[in-house]
């Protein structure tokens, strides 16, 4: 299959491991071979007219180990992109991309050998092997084809890798691999046939990347300046590398940095100018005491002084890059955060809901745990709830016509502004739709179950079950009562409360909350509470609905939230409750309700893709706790309507947080122990 799929980069692979093990190469260095001369590639081979080193050295690894990253690097990267551009498109890229990245490297040493450049003369005579530049033009020119923000990020990635690489180590295959990317990278999109986009300047997670990247450069360069001391272009690391005492306190000091600058922190950009600041003026005093030197006559070792004020300049980038992006990094501290954290709460919440209306599950943001960002016009609004630094926010945006889109604009804004990763959770497609035009990815993580009341009969073999429930529990005398629940007499809210235990007294996990209530949310004056009552004044089963707001302060509808039953009741209590509140509302003039959609569950089949098997496998670990899937199965026989409920967020590298942040918001007082515990145990059942 994977050598249908990638028949280019198989093939290679498969060759260089065969010519490794035919050759011996495999278990003896093929430096060490006489015919090393006649197979590697460089600028000596190419004088003498070994021409064929070009064809021959990319199938070949200078020492045995070697062979793991070379052909697994090769593997990866050529495999990439010819996954992306096609078979011909990859083969030109990659093996254009080594012969051109060889030729130029070369014809660059040779320009430069006899100009005192010691470097240049000690390469010059060097001979190398390996596919690794023709790897890495290809993955170059292959990034243009992904979405914003990750061409980006594989782009800086390959940055820093060579920037390192040929400033502090300098070999043949790191210049090789500099002009690979020199030239790739800037012929991506024209070699990919991709549009050029109308440029707009970097914004803000473009800015933070950038400084991420340059520290990161500059962290690594000192750690394989301390760890593999060599002697490249512009000298040797010797005495300008770290001690090791001075390495470990600048990685204590950077990865917190990276960490605040990837957020946009404020104190960790504050942080990283002054570490800037500090390296920039200690080399703007070594070059006036270097003046000084000079004007008095004094020694010093020039080599040496090349790679310390080149290190140094790089510090000087990276502070312009700090200055220049400073916009970038406005998110304060925690502690100003909580500080500032108290917003408007759920009158204001609730005021916007019955003059704009909203979806089925609006009613949810008035509960209480959310956060709400308003627009500054105070027209409309979202709730979230924040964990694990992620605002996840519920449902659709609450706000006028047309301004949807606005919203959830401005919401992202104030998200990256306090360090905080966006989504949006159970939204429809319209929300779906405003996303999409911000670049960001869906998935659909639950079915809301609509049934349209009117004209609606209980009639029919689909029907079945409903009309038994109702014509049992008339037999049984069983009342169905529409009521507010904080209205009822004590005797009645004891029974509730203690069907509500029972039912929890089942559960090998709390109950869940977030787009999930309790009696707590039942007692809202504003919901109804459906209640099977017998002769006797006991209460069989009970059910929660929420006011749908359609705006101009009208009710159109009805949303099913709690379900609580009793285990040695009427059987069919459900079926009964259900049929009986949908005549009830239709009776009231309601246009619909909602049985509400259960999370992690949907009528057909989870799509290929990776992120949707996760959801299916999280889905069936939750099946025996809360069982989703069974509750999806049972709105069925009212022969619903499907309306899909999304998970919208910005890109695939925010899901790890999101997954977390959700886990958090639906079982707040669940530690992550708890959790793991019981789900691994859910798997060796």
């Amino acid at each position: 299959m994977l050598r249908q799929r990638l028949p280019f980069t198989s093939t290679v692979t498969l060759a260089m491991l065969a010519l490794a093990v035919a050759t011996g190469t495999l278990w003896q260095a093929a430096e060490d071979h006489a015919a090393y001369p006649f197979v590697a590639y460089g600028l000596p081979s190419l004088e003498a007219g070994r021409w064929w080193t070009m064809l021959t050295g990319p199938f070949f690894a200078v020492i045995p180990w070697y062979y793991l990253p070379m052909a697994g690097s090769f593997a990866l990267f050529a495999g990439f992109a010819e996954w992306k551009l096609g078979t011909r498109r990859a083969i030109a890229v990659t093996i254009g991309g080594q012969l051109v990245s060889v030729l130029v490297a070369t014809q660059f040493l040779a320009l430069c050998r006899n100009s005192g450049w010691l470097w240049a003369e000690r390469v010059a005579g060097s001979l190398d092997v390996g596919f690794s530049g023709g790897a890495l033009a290809a993955v170059a020119v292959a990034s243009a084809t992904l979405r914003p923000p990750w061409a980006l990020r594989l782009r800086a990635g390959l940055c820093v890798y060579a920037g390192v690489a040929i400033v502090y180590v300098g070999t043949l295959a790191d210049l090789v691999h500099f002009f690979a990317l020199l030239l790739a990278l800037p012929l991506g999109k024209r070699l990919v046939g991709a549009k050029r986009a109308p440029s707009a300047g970097p914004n803000l997670r473009e800015w933070r990347l950038f400084a991420v990247a340059g520290l990161l450069l500059l962290t690594v360069a000192e750690v394989v300046m301390f760890l593999v001391p060599g002697n490249g272009p512009f000298g040797s690391t010797e005495g300008v590398s770290l001690s090791a005492p001075e390495l470990g306190v600048l990685v204590v000091l950077v990865v917190p940095m990276l960490n605040g600058l990837r957020k946009g922190g404020r104190v960790a950009w504050r942080w990283a100018v002054a570490l800037s600041a500090f390296v920039t003026l200690q080399g703007l005093a070594v070059a006036t005491l270097v003046g000084l030197a000079d004007v008095f006559g004094g020694d010093y070792d020039t080599e040496g002084l090349t790679l310390f004020f080149v290190d140094n300049l790089l510090w000087t980038v990276e502070l312009v890059v700090l200055i220049a992006a400073r916009h970038a990094f406005r998110v304060p501290s925690r502690r100003r955060l909580r500080r500032h954290a108290q917003g408007p709460g759920p009158a204001l919440a609730r005021t916007l809901l019955g003059r704009h209306g909203g979806s089925t599950l609006s009613w949810m943001t008035t509960w209480p745990r959310n956060t709400y960002f308003v627009r500054e016009d105070g027209r409309s609004y979202l709730a979230y709830r924040q964990h694990a630094g992620v605002a996840v926010a519920l449902g659709d945006p609450i706000a006028p016509d047309g301004t949807a889109a606005a919203t959830v604009t401005e919401f992202t804004t104030m998200c990256e502004n306090s360090g905080l990763v966006p989504c949006v959770f159970s939204a429809t497609e319209a929300t779906v739709a405003a996303t999409r035009e911000l670049g960001w990815q869906h998935v659909q993580v639950a079915e809301d179950n609509v049934l349209d009341l009117e004209g609606l009969e209980f009639r029919g073999k689909a029907w079945q079950d409903v009309r038994s429930a109702l014509n049992k529990a008339a037999k049984q005398e069983i009342d169905f009562r529409l009521v507010r629940l904080a209205d009822q007499p004590e005797p009645i809210l004891a029974q509730v409360r203690a069907l509500s235990e029972e039912w929890m007294a089942g559960k090998a996990m709390p109950e869940m909350g977030f787009t999930l209530g309790g009696l707590d949310e039942a007692m809202d004056p504003a919901t109804r509470v459906g209640l099977a009552v017998d002769a006797e004044g006991t209460v069989h089963g009970v059910t929660s609905w929420l006011p749908v707001h359609t705006g101009a302060g009208t009710i159109g509808g009805w949303t099913l939230d709690v379900m609580r039953r009793s285990a040695h009741g009427f059987r069919p209590v459900m079926e009964f409750l259900i049929a009986s509140a949908c005549l009830a509302f239709r009776e009231e003039g309601a246009r619909f309700v909602s049985l509400s959609g259960a999370p992690l569950a949907r009528s057909s089949g989870f799509p290929a893709r990776p992120v949707d098997r996760v959801l299916e496998s999280l889905g069936r670990v939750m099946e025996p706790y809360y069982g989703f899937r069974s509750l999806h199965a049972f709105k069925a026989k009212f022969q619903p309507r499907h309306v899909p409920l999304y998970l919208a967020f910005r890109d695939e590298a925010d899901l790890p947080r999101i997954g977390l942040a959700l886990s958090r918001a639906y079982l707040p007082d669940v530690r992550l122990r708890e959790l793991a515990k019981l789900v691994s145990s859910s798997r060796a059942r």
